[in-house]
């Protein structure tokens, strides 16, 4: 295939349809022993957002407006869409690719911050699919960080704008909470950080927090803290009565968004006597789209482990940072506390399983 390297545009997948629902949730959570129960409890959430997932709809616009960008630019690229958890799945869009003739592509995962379950485990999904594939299967080589992008955070900054909170009312940034020791591993609490920091310099927010939704597994593991509904509960005993949501953790609104911040934490927030202003995600905002056509015009890094692994990120400016390892008496929640719940011994965390789109 001549011309520039298509693109393989990655993203987690997710129901579009009440029928979907379990067979999505059984194939996220397969092999990790999760009761059955505990999948049906995560099902009424979907239904109660209407039965579906609206992230394979976003992820299609997404790719297709790149498809655009890169047309409109004169340098038009194939855009092949690979999910992990639905179809399309990865393996049925590399054996397209093959069909089509392509021998090499760029990846770009639709994940701004890199951990295990995040980045690796798109990496891991496809090689994993090239290897079923043999010989034929086409190279993937990946895009590096992008969690400090200037576009993306124009994107987040315009989509605050949008959602018109009261102007000086607190922020609070959201992202997915993983286990403290998975965190350790990866540079995931830096690159959120830094993301949240310049958002709040680009709208001029000198009042905001860091929280997380969605933790699952043992109540004994310990995750990122705080949770969402402790900041909220919190800023209200402090006499706070509106708070603008942020969850730039996300680059598509599905149900860890629609269901996690838009039902329980506005139920918590009517509890504490809270009004929320929630921002949508960046989706296909054209800010986002010229971003993922920056990067992937700018190809994969010097440093390829940037793009394949967690273990080390590097920022725009050239600092780079590392994971501090799963065994370093470091607490990202509670670096006061000499007996924060990450520095005694637990047992090895269960994976990010309740991770749904």
């Amino acid at each position: 295939m001549n011309g520039p390297a298509p693109v393989l545009f990655l993203s987690f997948g997710g129901p579009e349809t009440p029928e979907e629902i379990m067979p999505f949730l059984e194939h996220v959570t397969r092999g990790r022993g999760i009761p059955r129960e505990r999948l049906e409890g995560v099902a009424e959430h979907y239904r109660h957002i209407g039965g579906r997932s609206p992230i394979n709809e976003i992820t299609r616009r997404q790719a297709e407006a790149l498809r655009r960008k890169f047309l409109a630019a004169g340098a038009p690229r194939a855009v092949y869409l690979g999910q992990r958890h639905s179809a399309p799945f990865i393996e049925e869009t590399l054996r397209r690719m093959v069909q089509d003739g392509v021998s090499s592509a760029v990846g770009f995962c639709t994940a701004a911050y890199r951990s295990e379950a995040s980045l690796e485990r798109y990496v891991a999904a496809v090689e994993d699919a090239r290897a079923r594939l043999g010989p034929a299967a086409p190279r993937v080589d990946f895009v590096g960080p992008w969690f400090d992008h200037p576009l993306f955070i124009a994107a987040i900054a315009a989509r605050i704008r949008e959602r018109a909170a009261p102007a000086g009312c607190p922020t609070v940034f959201t992202a997915h909470s993983i286990p403290c020791a998975m965190a350790k591993e990866s540079t995931y609490v830096e690159e959120l950080r830094a993301t949240c920091a310049l958002v709040a310099a680009a709208c001029g927010l000198r009042d905001w927090t860091l929280a997380f939704t969605s933790r699952s597994g043992r109540p004994s593991d310990p995750w990122l803290e705080p949770d969402v509904s402790q900041v909220i509960r919190k800023r209200a005993e402090e006499g706070v009565k509106v708070l603008s949501l942020v969850p730039l953790g996300f680059v598509a609104d599905h149900v860890e968004v629609l269901y996690d911040l838009d039902v329980e934490a506005r139920d918590c927030a009517a509890g504490a006597g809270v009004t929320l202003h929630r921002a949508a995600t960046v989706g296909d905002h054209p800010h986002f789209i010229d971003m993922i056509a920056d990067v992937i015009a700018a190809g994969t890094p010097s440093d390829p482990a940037l793009g394949r692994s967690s273990a080390a990120t590097v920022f725009r400016d050239g600092r780079r940072a590392a994971k501090v390892g799963a065994a370093a008496r470091a607490c990202f929640c509670f670096s006061e506390d000499p007996s924060a719940p990450c520095l005694r011994p637990a047992h090895r965390p269960e994976p990010a399983a309740s991770r749904r789109r």
